[in-house]
Parts: C-alpha cells; structure tokens; sequence
C-alpha cells in the first residue's frame, strides 16, 4: 500500500509569529521604566554643574588675581587659600566618590528591583525576551550614565585646574587623574557594570548597593596600588635633576629608587603620559565593564523565571 505524503498546510485561524519588538522601541520601555532614576541623576549632575560654574568663576578669578599681585598679597593668598582651596578640596574628596556612589544608586536596581518584587515573571514573558531586555536596559543606560559623567568632568576639571599651580598638583596624582579625562566616565561605567551584576546575582537592592561599594573601592585600590604602575609608561633614568626642586603641576611620579653599583636610578612617569595612562586604563574598564554585563545577562538566561 503506497502512502500519499502531503505537505503540512497552516491551520486556519491560527495566529502569525509575532515578529521581535524592534531595538528603537525598546528605548522607549527602558525610558518610562527608569525616567525616575535617569531624570533623578541628571536633575542632580545638573544642579552640582551649576555650582561649579558659578563657584569656578570665582576661583578662576582669584587666582588670577593672585598670580597678578604684586605688593600686599598676604591677605588675597589667606583668603585663596581658607577659602577657595578648602571648598576646593572638599569637593575633589566627594567628587572621588562619586563614580560609587552613580553606581550604586543605578546599577543594583536596574534588574534586582524587579526581582525583588517579583515583576519578572510578567515583565520577561512578554514579546521583547528576557535576553533582548536585559541587554537593551544595561547597554541604553550605561550609555546615558557614561556620557552624562564624562560632561560632568570636564566641568569640574575646568573648575579645579587653578589648584593644581597654587598646590603643587599634577594630573598624575590619584585623586586628580581619577576625576578627568576619560577615567572618571570609565570608573562610572565599571561601577554601573558592578551594580547590575550585583543586583543580578544577590537578587536584592539593598545588600546589592553595599557589596558594589565594597567591590568598587577594593578595584579602585588595586588599580592605584598595583595595575596603574605598570602600565608600559615608564622611563628610568639616571638624572637627579628631574626630581631636584618643589612639587609642581609638571613634577613626575616617581614609582620607585634603587642602586647599581654607585649609580642611582629613579624609575618615573613624567606628566606627559597622562592621556597614553588614561586610555589604557579606560580600555581595560571598558573591557570589565564589558564582561560584567555578559555575565548579567548569562544569569538573566540561567536564572531567571
């Protein structure tokens, strides 16, 4: 008996594959869903820029004042000094701070807030996928988060920069070279990535938010203490003279002493490889960052509803 095959033929009144909700749309979900956080963290960024404009004016103004004294400059140099420099200080302390504390009040929620509260069973069943979700809600903020950072150094190394001379700063100080260039928006992003696979991984918002601060500080102290010295921009030199004289803002870091036979070698990083140590530093951030958010999104895919 021979069997007649037929092809299969679609069943009347069955519904079509629902085709994957567009990228474009998803910017849309990601902005009702987090506008309280993104316009909370502008609003913020906002109002601290326009301190520092306003504040910068002044400081730039008595510095330049004070460079141009040239008889009974006690009192102008006490008042800088009292007063700018000590508002100035503050500020450098706190803005230290900040690419944590951006991290901690962004990142942790974006994926912990939901399954804390049990939303995701509704939110990652719907047509956009638990994967495509993910991915769009980490990559669109982290973006939004990094450019408003890196807008929000440049600010502030406008405003700081007449403490570098009056101090005896250099750009290559920690405290300075984490707040310009590209490494405050890099440090933004890595402490963005932290919180997010935090949040992920602990599944609460509260002990997600502590442990990012914990990880973000013990990164920051590894990168000063050890990765930044070896970035390949040092030069070692037999030349007393570069280190003979005050600190001042073109003064190297010198990374470490020793002797050869009766010969002193100083290993330094002179001021002119600021921007080579800050794109290999943002590069490896990026990188962290990167394989953070990989790792994020593999726990939304094994763990998840």
């Amino acid at each position: 008996m021979s069997v007649l095959a037929l092809p299969a033929q679609p069943v009347q009144g069955a519904a079509p594959a629902l085709r994957p909700v567009p990228w474009q749309r998803m910017i849309w979900v990601t902005w009702r869903q987090h506008r309280g956080m993104l316009t909370s963290v502008t609003a913020v960024l906002a109002a601290v820029s326009l301190f520092l404009l306003i504040a910068g004016l002044k400081v730039h103004h008595d510095y330049t004042a004070l460079v141009n004294c040239r008889t009974a400059c006690g009192a102008m140099n006490q008042s800088f000094n009292n007063i700018d420099w000590t508002m100035g200080n503050t500020i450098l302390i706190l803005m230290n701070l900040a690419p944590a504390l951006l991290g901690i009040f962004t990142g942790p929620a974006v994926l912990a807030r939901e399954l804390e509260t049990g939303t995701f069973r509704y939110a990652w069943t719907q047509g956009i996928g638990r994967l495509r979700w993910t991915i769009a809600k980490l990559v669109l903020l982290a973006a939004v988060i990094t450019v408003l950072a890196w807008a929000f150094s440049q600010l502030f190394a406008w405003f700081f920069d007449p403490f570098l001379g009056f101090e005896g700063m250099n750009v290559l100080a920690k405290t300075v070279f984490d707040t310009r260039g590209v490494d405050f928006a890099a440090w933004t992003l890595v402490a963005f990535a932290i919180g997010a696979f935090l949040g992920m991984l602990i599944r609460r918002i509260i002990p997600a938010m502590a442990a990012t601060l914990g990880v973000y500080l013990a990164l920051d102290l590894l990168a000063w203490l050890v990765l930044r010295q070896d970035y390949p921009v040092a030069i070692d030199t037999t030349n007393a003279s570069l280190f003979s004289g005050p600190n001042t803002p073109d003064s190297p870091w010198i990374l470490k002493t020793w002797t050869v036979g009766n010969t002193d070698w100083w290993r330094y990083i002179p001021v002119s490889r600021f921007w080579p140590m800050q794109f290999i530093e943002a590069s490896w951030l990026l990188i962290l960052a990167v394989a953070l958010g990989a790792a994020t999104v593999w726990l939304v895919r094994r763990r998840a509803a």
